[in-house]
């Protein structure tokens, strides 16, 4: 028989979040090791639980979930988003403007394939959340990654994104708050993405998922609210602020001018059909999560768990000699960088598989969000205070020992 081989689209997908140094931490835990998991996105291994009003009332709603939906969302979640966006003063999204999916990993899939032919390009940040990537990738598009510039807040570098739109390019990706640097944009930067959009007919993907998880003085502003006059998909959902993503349920958006839209949306619908539709019994948390009282407040107040876990993790990275870190204004991820001249590492997957091997603390190395240079790694903030304490004393401690080497090799090179 011949050997089944893959297909020739996954060639250039990457996703290295749960890749081969993922395989062995698993491998590792497998033989007796603890591992001190600072990678993981996830709020519900470390305590933080979704509210049980709405566990509470997606239970009441099982026997009446066992059957499909309609392929775009039962009507009550979808009027809750749509009413929730325009307590947000995006009057013009309406209960048909809505997709309901299994995460907003599905959606994301979803709308670029509906969107694009082969060749197209897509400008996506860099550091990105690679499933964007991935899925342009698998979609036929080509990502184009734009830089975000680490001394201005993570901010986007606004002259390298209009220097790579080209004749091909489609679309911007805004991930806004930012994973993984945990960049909150202000309203000037998003009117400057809608002017770009503007001025070269591209649509704007808005990847909103942390759009309630935001610190001190940052406000989170809608992409859609600064280009009513442009097609705007916005992106967000209950895993991140209403710790749910096991029961993936994510929503996206379609708002701007409708004529103009008309054709995509039919193509979404269809796409939406072929998947049947989404997880239902989750659907019916959406409208409770929506309404109810917003505990992820509660979090990110100053003496909230997130809040305070976030400051003890800066301020104990930028202890470290030769690190730096920018506080996050929003999501729940540090993005760390390593200076060059103390640490010139020119394979970071290879620095935390070494960490990992030698310490039993599991990190993302930055190249794995598209960061053009081996230089930066990214570290959660959902584990607990001793958790975190512990997990930087131990990288502290392995790259002590990796300055120490470098400096005996350097002293023995002048000898």
């Amino acid at each position: 028989m011949r050997p089944m081989q893959h297909s020739s689209k996954l060639q250039n997908v990457r996703y290295e979040l749960r890749g081969p140094i993922l395989h062995a931490a698993k491998k590792m835990e497998a033989e007796g090791h603890r591992i001190l998991r600072m990678n993981l996105g996830d709020p519900a291994p470390f305590g933080l639980e979704a509210p049980e009003s709405i566990v509470v009332d997606m239970i009441h709603h099982l026997r009446g979930a066992q059957g499909y939906s309609d392929s775009k969302g039962i009507f009550s979640a979808r009027t809750a988003i749509s009413q929730y966006y325009q307590t947000k003063g995006l009057m013009q999204i309406g209960v048909e403007d809505i997709f309901i999916g299994n995460g907003v990993s599905e959606l994301i899939s979803m709308t670029l394939q509906a969107f694009l032919e082969n060749g197209d390009e897509v400008l996506i940040p860099a550091p990105d959340y690679p499933l964007w990537t991935a899925s342009v990738t698998l979609s036929g598009g080509k990502a184009v990654h734009y830089l975000c510039n680490e001394d201005n807040h993570w901010w986007p570098d606004m002259a390298d994104v209009e220097a790579k739109i080209t004749g091909r390019t489609r679309a911007i990706v805004l991930i806004n708050p930012n994973n993984p640097t945990g960049a909150v944009y202000p309203r000037h930067v998003l009117e400057q993405f809608a002017a770009l959009a503007r001025k070269h007919d591209l649509v704007l993907f808005s990847d909103e998922i942390y759009e309630k998880i935001t610190y001190e003085d940052a406000v989170h502003i809608h992409t859609a609210s600064v280009a009513p006059d442009l097609p705007v998909l916005t992106f967000s959902g209950l895993s991140k602020a209403y710790r749910m993503p096991g029961y993936r349920a994510g929503w996206v958006a379609i708002s701007g001018p409708r004529a103009e839209t008309a054709a995509y949306r039919e193509s979404l619908e269809l796409l939406a059909s072929l998947r049947l539709c989404s997880n239902v019994p989750a659907q019916h948390a959406i409208q409770t999560s929506l309404g109810g009282y917003q505990s992820i407040g509660d979090l990110v107040k100053p003496g909230g768990r997130l809040r305070e876990q976030r400051d003890l993790a800066c301020r104990l990275l930028n202890q470290i000699p030769g690190v730096s870190c920018v506080p996050a204004a929003g999501a729940m991820y540090l993005f760390p960088k390593l200076d060059p001249a103390v640490y010139p590492f020119e394979d970071d997957e290879k620095f935390v598989l070494d960490l990992l091997e030698e310490e039993k603390i599991l990190v993302s190395h930055g190249t794995a969000f598209h960061w053009p240079t081996p230089d930066h790694f990214r570290f959660v903030i959902l584990p607990s205070v001793e958790d975190i304490e512990e997990a930087v004393r131990r990288i502290s401690s392995f790259l002590a020992i990796y300055r120490k080497k470098t400096a005996d090799a350097a002293a023995a090179t002048a000898v």
